[in-house]
């Protein structure tokens, strides 16, 4: 009886025994691959954003430029040939020129897609687009007839004007000769102002050209930002809180 207690008493000591170790083999295996895959998701991020760089030949051309203040040269995905294709937020549709990203959420002001930019993307945001033709990029600025309306626009505080000026670019009107809307087409090789209004993030008059459209129709352009302006602030009417 006794041995057969301690036989019993052996083979549950044993037991234990080996289910400890498979624990630990678990817990070692398990770190093993986290590791694995936080290097993986570094390895990701850095090819995605090889994959977003424009081309050494566009940067080479346009050095002198870019060693200007407030410049860059960015490459845009269209959305819906890569959505849910990358880990990046946005999917390198979007890109803030005021946060010099590409990640969706930070207060985006461009986005590329089915053949279009537009702006204007969340809550009261909203913002205008104007086409200019063939025009080189070091030759836009602010006494360009188009920037006038542009740059003397004044931002709307009032949540219910805020969203009127957002159906009202959404619609696209003309001002001197020129059309204002939230979204137009691309055109190769032509130059485009922005005015974008990011309430409680930023509010930018950009002008950018495009260099260059590859097969998978992603687009590189160049910009520059012509005019910042004050941080805008919303002020919500009690009718669109929803309060009495």
């Amino acid at each position: 009886m006794i041995r057969a207690r301690a036989s019993s008493l052996i083979v549950i000591l044993i037991f234990v025994a080996l289910l400890a170790t498979g624990t630990r083999a678990q817990s070692v295996d398990r770190t093993a691959l986290e590791n694995e895959i936080r290097a993986l998701v570094v390895e990701l991020k850095y090819t995605e954003q090889q994959f977003l760089a424009p081309s050494a030949r566009d940067r080479e051309k346009y050095a002198a430029f870019l060693s200007q203040p407030d410049t860059g040269l960015i490459r845009l995905l269209p959305r819906e040939v890569f959505q849910d294709k990358l880990t990046i937020e946005g999917w390198g549709a979007y890109y803030s020129f005021a946060r010099l990203t590409h990640e969706y959420g930070y207060g985006s002001d461009i986005e590329l897609q089915k053949g279009e930019f537009s702006v204007g993307f969340a809550g009261a945001d909203f913002g205008f687009l104007t086409r200019l033709g063939k025009v080189a990029i070091e030759d836009v600025t602010l006494d360009h007839p188009a920037a006038q309306f542009l740059a003397e626009f004044n931002t709307p505080t009032a949540e219910a004007d805020a969203r009127e000026q957002y159906r009202r670019s959404g619609a696209g009107f003309d001002v001197n000769g020129f059309t204002y809307k939230s979204h137009l087409l691309v055109k190769k090789k032509n130059s485009y102002l922005l005015r974008s209004i990011d309430y409680g993030g930023s509010d930018l008059l950009v002008a950018f050209r495009i260099v260059s459209q590859d097969d998978d129709r992603s687009v590189v352009i160049v910009w520059k930002t012509l005019k910042k302006f004050p941080v805008p602030k919303l002020i919500q009417t009690q009718a669109l809180r929803g309060k009495p």
